[in-house]
């Protein structure tokens, strides 16, 4: 175990870079920058960025409404992450074909950003290479494809080619987490040249991955647009990033190798997007920000009346994570909130499924009217023999929160929907509450929850917030269900 400053003691001081450093290289290079398509495997990845379309669809007209803003990106939620490899496949290869297909028309220049993880769990190699195949195969050589996972504000770096995560104050290589031993995307290498040589199964030996370390990327910048310049058929780049200077001294040296005719296809974690466009590093939402952003129901229900509005907020929880349990305990020990448990039990079993989830629903929409109110799953995880079986159950337990919250939505109107975890807040979004298209308006905590407002559907007016498993302190939940209540 060591500290952060232990770490990374043995390199320079990071440079004295901003946003605007980048926006300024930017517009240098005098050619419109690319359109970033972001291919997020869960909804968390948005978390570090603002002012952003979300699409849980990816119609070609749905891509189409996101390049025809004023945005330099879009994040098309795949979820992918809780699919298996062969669904993963074919997302992959819709959203490219109906992004190029939309960009041709609208004569826009993309760029292609494979989102997952920063704990390294996901389908790697499977979808930056794809993405990489598809667009050689429309004639478009790339050259590398950046591995950046780390996410600084959460406590993953990656220093001396090792990718850290923050357990407590200690940073611990990663492979001796809880993460690496996740029931699917499971792994043991905490280097990252040597995970991918893992993950490849030998088909990337780990020599073969350049690895730029914290003294090139700081102190270096020539020599790391080099690095980048001579990389070639799709070769993996794992650059050391401890802080939010070095993802800014990576966009840089991209901006400059791409401007010399390279291409690359990125698999980053979430803060990669906010230092490669640019953007400032946005303060969390304050209380009046997000009232701001609430309106009554648009319409009436089938009985010609409005849904009546909840006194309170409605949490859904379905991460696992040793974490989650702990910001949920503090939640209900600071404000009483009561707890409603989708027995997972019972709805792997039909004969008592139906009629537990009726059940949860006319509690829920009962509590709701008194208060916030919290809906997860039973605390106790239930895996499959094998990757593949865990990921069935995770989906059916998965599609009985979506009921959940549909049957909610339909009889009430909470003040916020908060969902807690990637998976329970992909699905939460596109099928509980509806959210096809969706602005990220910015984060509730310094660089990480995300709040969406939502562009259609019945959760149009109600604050939707996005709240990974695994990233905040204990207090993080209580303390952004504190600001949604106006308690800020």
């Amino acid at each position: 175990m060591a500290t952060l400053s232990e770490i990374v003691a043995p390199y320079p001081a990071a440079p004295a870079l901003t946003a605007l450093d980048v926006r300024e290289a930017a517009r240098a290079v005098g050619a419109p920058q690319p359109f970033f398509v972001v291919l997020d495997d869960d909804p968390t990845g948005t978390q570090s960025v603002s002012g952003l379309p979300v699409l849980t669809s990816w119609a070609q007209e749905d891509v189409a409404w996101a390049l025809g803003g004023d945005a330099p990106a879009v994040y098309v939620m795949t979820n992918s992450r809780s699919l298996p490899p062969e669904h993963a496949d074919r997302i992959t290869r819709e959203v490219v074909a109906a992004a190029t297909t939309a960009a041709a028309a609208m004569r826009r220049r993309l760029a292609f950003v494979s989102r997952s993880d920063s704990t390294l769990r996901g389908h790697f190699p499977l979808e930056p290479q794809l993405i990489a195949d598809l667009l050689e195969e429309a004639g478009q050589p790339v050259d590398g494809i950046i591995l950046a996972p780390a996410f600084p504000e959460a406590g993953r770096v990656s220093v001396g080619g090792i990718h850290y995560t923050r357990i407590g104050e200690d940073f611990l290589p990663s492979g001796e987490t809880e993460f690496a031993r996740d029931a699917t995307f499971g792994y043991t290498a905490s280097s990252l040249a040597a995970w991918v040589e893992e993950k490849t199964r030998g088909a990337i030996r780990a020599d073969e991955v350049l690895t730029p370390d914290l003294t090139e990327l700081r102190t270096r910048p020539e020599a790391l647009v080099g690095l980048l310049m001579s990389a070639k058929d799709q070769q993996v780049i794992a650059p050391d990033i401890a802080c939010e200077q070095d993802l800014l001294a990576l966009s840089l040296a991209l901006i400059a190798a791409e401007a010399r005719g390279r291409t690359f296809v990125y698999r980053v974690g979430p803060p990669f997007m906010r230092a490669r466009l640019g953007q400032e590093v946005r303060a969390p939402l304050s209380a009046q920000e997000v009232e701001a952003l609430r309106s009554p129901e648009e319409g009436a229900d089938g009985r010609g009346a409005a849904k009546p509005e909840a006194v309170g907020g409605l949490v859904v929880v379905g991460s696992h994570v040793a974490l989650t349990t702990r910001q949920l305990e503090r939640l209900v020990a600071d404000s009483g909130v009561p707890v409603l448990d989708v027995e997972v039990g019972k709805i792997l079993d039909p004969v008592s499924r139906d009629d537990h989830l009726k059940d949860v629903i006319a509690q829920a929409v009962e509590l709701l009217g008194q208060g916030t109110l919290v809906v997860r799953t039973s605390r106790t995880l239930v895996t499959g023999i094998n990757a593949e079986d865990s990921l069935e159950v995770s989906r059916r337990v998965s599609t009985a929160v979506v009921e959940t919250v549909q049957g909610i939505m339909g009889r009430i109107r909470p003040r916020f929907v908060l969902a807690k975890g990637g998976i329970t807040s992909s699905d939460v979004a596109s099928r509980g509450l509806g959210i096809r298209r969706a602005q990220c308006v910015g984060p509730m905590l310094p660089g990480i929850v995300s709040l969406w407002a939502a562009q259609d559907g019945p959760a149009r007016g109600v604050p939707y917030i996005v709240f990974p498993g695994n990233v905040g302190d204990e207090h993080a939940l209580a303390a952004v269900v504190k600001v949604l209540l106006g308690q800020d």
